[in-house]
């Protein structure tokens, strides 16, 4: 496994340092969407904005996202924000094209095992963040990793977004433990996803809390401007007014943790 302890993408750090917030809406919807959550989650504070503009659905009849038109709105809430854009390529024909608007490429949760995906973006040296699968262990996610790493790509990090269990409270099982436990059988970095974990926007702030306690190296949340009407995923998303307040939470926990490690 890779040795690094972190790596810097234009300027943001990921791993090693302080936490990063990655925030935007789960799919691209419209222009004035994108750029409404873009402007709102970089005046609290976020770093890096995600957005789909491909989009893997359960079903084939469910909005499928914008394609390139959504790549080229992530791009011009880029150049007007200055936000670095994370987003997801889902074939490894899309790799090109999606590169040429993203900063950051995204593996999703249904391609962790898309092996020859993972080859293909370990041959790109470009960075990238690899969801665990939600009927993956811990050991299958690291394996994942693995085959982006052997090709040479070492600016990876991966994230934990909730895994299948018979519990029915919430949309999948956020597994914290696996945050501790990676950092323990790999230098990779780990970010947090609670908003697909939980399914539930009321649980994002506790469960972000609880991830930061347990040494994620960032948090990756769903934010728009109305979520009863959006496309996809509303419920679990939060809103502009309170991902500024959650902001606020996490700023405050973030310097009580750094508080202790210092007094450490």
């Amino acid at each position: 496994m890779s040795t690094m302890t972190g790596f810097d993408v234009s300027g943001v750090r990921i791993g090693g340092g302080r936490p990063i917030i990655i925030a935007g809406p789960c799919t691209v919807e419209s222009e004035e969407q994108t750029l409404a959550v873009a402007r709102a989650v970089k005046r609290s504070g976020a770093k890096i904005l995600r957005g789909g503009a491909f989009k893997p659905r359960t079903s084939p009849y469910s909005f499928q996202g914008l394609g390139e038109e959504g790549l080229k709105i992530l791009s011009a809430a880029k150049a007007e924000t200055g936000l670095l854009v994370q987003t997801e390529v889902m074939d490894a024909s899309q790799i090109d094209l999606v590169c040429k608007h993203a900063d950051i490429l995204q593996i999703g949760t249904r391609n962790m095992m898309n092996y020859s995906l993972l080859k293909a973006i370990g041959e790109t040296r470009f960075p990238v963040m690899l969801k665990r699968g939600f009927m993956s262990k811990v050991d299958e996610f690291l394996l994942a990793a693995e085959y982006i790493t052997k090709g040479g790509n070492e600016q990876l990090f991966l994230c934990e977004r909730g895994i299948r269990t018979f519990e029915t409270g919430t949309r999948f099982t956020l597994d914290l433990s696996a945050v501790p436990i990676i950092k323990k059988m790999s230098q990779l970095p780990i970010v947090v996803d609670p908003s697909h974990a939980t399914g539930r926007a009321d649980l994002i702030l506790p469960m972000s809390l609880a991830a930061l306690a347990a040494g994620a190296d960032g948090i990756m949340v769903e934010v728009h401007p109305q979520p009863k009407k959006a496309m996809c995923d509303g419920l679990q998303s939060l809103t502009i007014e309170t991902f500024g307040d959650y902001m606020t939470r996490i700023r405050a926990m973030t310097a009580f943790l750094l508080q202790q490690n210092e007094g450490n």
